[in-house]
Order: C-alpha cells, then sequence, then structure tokens
C-alpha cells in the first residue's frame, strides 16, 4: 500500500518541478546562487524553531485534557514528527509522533492523533486566513485560486463536523454506540468504543470558546514567526518584496502540501513560492533560487534535529514501520467495517423470499 503512494508522490512532485523550473535561465540562477548571503539563513532558523516550540506548547495545551505533558519533553516528540513527514510520503510523520509519544508517555494514538488533525485544521484555517487578509492588498496568482476554494471546503468542511462532534459527547456517543452494535462484532465492541472514546477526548478542546481562541491565536502567532524566517532569508538575495506577500507565499506554498507529493513536499511547494514572487514582479530565477533555498532551509535544520533525538529518544526505524502498520491496519479494519455495512444495508433492502416446503 506504501509503495504505490510513494511512487505516486513522486510522480507528482516530478511534474510539479518541472513545471517550476521550465524557461528558466538557469545562468542566472547559479549567479543568484553563488551571490546570496547565507548568512541570513541563520537568524531564520533561529526563528523558525521558535515557531516549532511554539508548535509543541500548542500541543501540550490540547493534550492536557488526556494528560499533563511539559513542552520539554513534548519537544523533541514534535520534531521527530517532523523530520517523518520530510522523509516519509503522505505526512506520515502525523502517526509516527502520535506513536512516539504513545511509546514515552503511555497516551493512546487515537485521543492523540485527533489532536494532531486538529492542529493541522487549525494551520489550514490560518493559512486561508493569510490570504484573505492579503487579498485586498496583493491579488492571488493565477492558477491558484482552484486550491484556494478546496482547502476552504475541505477545512470548512471538517472543522464544521470536528465542532458538530464536539458540541454534544452524549449524542456523539450514542450515535457510534448504536453504529458499533450493527456494524462490528460483539466481541470488539468494548475495544471499538474504547478507541472512539479517546477520539471524542482528542477533540475536548473544541468544546470551549477560549480554547479554540487560544488555539487559534497561537496558530496565527505560530505562522507569523514562519514568514519571518521567508523574510530573513529573503535578505540573503537581491530582490525585496513587502512582509503582506511573504505572509501570501506562505500560505500558498503550504496550503500546496494538500497536494499528494514526494516527502518534503517537492515541487508543489516550490511552484506555489514561485508563482507568488514572479507575479510581483520578482524574477524567475530570483524567484526560484530563493525558493530552494528556503524550502532546503525549512528541511535539513528539523531534519537532522529529528535524527539526532531519534538516537537520543532510542527511537528505531522499525518503530516508524511498525506506526505506518497500525495506520494502514485501521484503514483496512474501517474498509472491512464499511463492507459489512453495506453488505447488511443490502440484505435489510432486498431480503431473501421466505422458501415454504
Amino acid at each position: 500500500m506504501r509503495r504505490p503512494k510513494l511512487w505516486l508522490g513522486i510522480a507528482i512532485s516530478a511534474i510539479f518541478l518541472w513545471w517550476s523550473f521550465r524557461q528558466l535561465e538557469w545562468s542566472s540562477f547559479w549567479v543568484a546562487l553563488r551571490e546570496a548571503n547565507y548568512w541570513w539563513i541563520i537568524p531564520g532558523v533561529v526563528v523558525y524553531f521558535g515557531a516549532v516550540w511554539a508548535r509543541t506548547w500548542r500541543w501540550h495545551y490540547m493534550l492536557r485534557h488526556i494528560k499533563p505533558v511539559s513542552v520539554r519533553r513534548l519537544f523533541p516528540v514534535v520534531v521527530i514528527g517532523y523530520m517523518g513527514n520530510n522523509v516519509y510520503p503522505a505526512r506520515a510523520g502525523e502517526v509516527i509522533r502520535s506513536y512516539v509519544l504513545k511509546r514515552k508517555e503511555g497516551i493512546g494514538m487515537g485521543a492523540s492523533l485527533t489532536t494532531v488533525i486538529l492542529e493541522r485544521l487549525f494551520d489550514g484555517l490560518v493559512m486561508l486566513f493569510f490570504v484573505f487578509v492579503t487579498l485586498p492588498f496583493i491579488s492571488l496568482p493565477s492558477g491558484w485560486n482552484a486550491l484556494v476554494i478546496a482547502a476552504s471546503v475541505l477545512f470548512g468542511v471538517a472543522l464544521i463536523i470536528f465542532f458538530a462532534l464536539a458540541a454534544d459527547p452524549q449524542r456523539t456517543e450514542r450515535l457510534y454506540g448504536w453504529f458499533l452494535r450493527r456494524i462490528v462484532p460483539a466481541r470488539f465492541h468494548g475495544p471499538a468504543h474504547a478507541a472512539l472514546d479517546k477520539i471524542m477526548l482528542g477533540l475536548h478542546s473544541l468544546r470551549s470558546p477560549r480554547e479554540v481562541m487560544m488555539i487559534f491565536l497561537t496558530s496565527t502567532a505560530i505562522w507569523l514567526t514562519e514568514t519571518t524566517k521567508y523574510w530573513f532569508v529573503m535578505h540573503a538575495f537581491d530582490f525585496r518584496v513587502p512582509f503582506s506577500v511573504l505572509m501570501l507565499m506562505t500560505a500558498v506554498a503550504n496550503l500546496a502540501l494538500i497536494i499528494p507529493a514526494a516527502p518534503g513536499g517537492a515541487g508543489t511547494f516550490d511552484l506555489a513560492g514561485i508563482s507568488v514572487l514572479t507575479s510581483f514582479n520578482v524574477s524567475k530565477s530570483l524567484a526560484s533560487s530563493y525558493t530552494i533555498v528556503l524550502h532546503l532551509a525549512l528541511w535539513i535544520p528539523i531534519t537532522l534535529l529529528g535524527f539526532w533525538y531519534m538516537w537520543r529518544e532510542q527511537v528505531a526505524w522499525n518503530d516508524f514501520d511498525q506506526a505506518m502498520d497500525e495506520r494502514d491496519d485501521a484503514e483496512v479494519r474501517i474498509q472491512e467495517r464499511e463492507a459489512t455495512l453495506h453488505d447488511k444495508l443490502i440484505d435489510t433492502a432486498h431480503p431473501e423470499p421466505e422458501v415454504r416446503v
């Protein structure tokens, strides 16, 4: 299952990379890379890890209803997860992060993975917020409107569903209890019900408007901090754009990560970033060299630190494979339950005629 996804992602990345660099003046591109002042990357990396610390605090805040875990203990887990996103396809680092947390703190994967999904939804909401805040002053590059519309629908529908589930836990519990009794064998009722209870526990933050606002404000601060890294790296190159343009670039480039691609968002991130900058009269050679360096500056430090934390926390690659196997097994179980429910619905709609002897 994983290998086809990997090859599909690589193929999509290859297409996006080709599109990113077609009609590029390679001589100007290499000149821009040679003349860049790479010292500006250092403050950018420092600021970026400030954003990673803020992400860790946000996760600590969302997990506290399940189990209080200090930011210091969570930070390595978050870094390992981001490293996993950079080396595994399909953003598998999110699952890996929950698996490492389960092994380290004993928190069930269902509950912690639900909080991670909520993080991603709020991140997407902030990206859309960046787009809509900057649109009155700067226009979206042509061709990216469909991505913004699709992301708006995706994140909007997902948040509505999660808010609806969290608003009335008793009603939600009765609903999934009703489904479990009809599609899951009796001997599995207990474990399945317990797993869904843990997922509901992960949605606890959505029950409080104050907590929802805190998560949103923290997410906004995180992405403004990350945009500051874009600003620092920009100073390594011979062009300047307003901070609002970099906010739009941050939003579009990270929304592009919704598109399946090779690990680390190769190609999708780059095409989005280059498109935003060239639409504001930055030459393609400068926009391309800047975006590639920025992408590497985002990718390399967190990945190297993730490898170091893997060694320090005694996490092996086999643990990553086991985490992915648990996710794949869960997907298979869901498909089996859907098939069972489908068969039962067919049997109910078309009962076999009674045979009289």
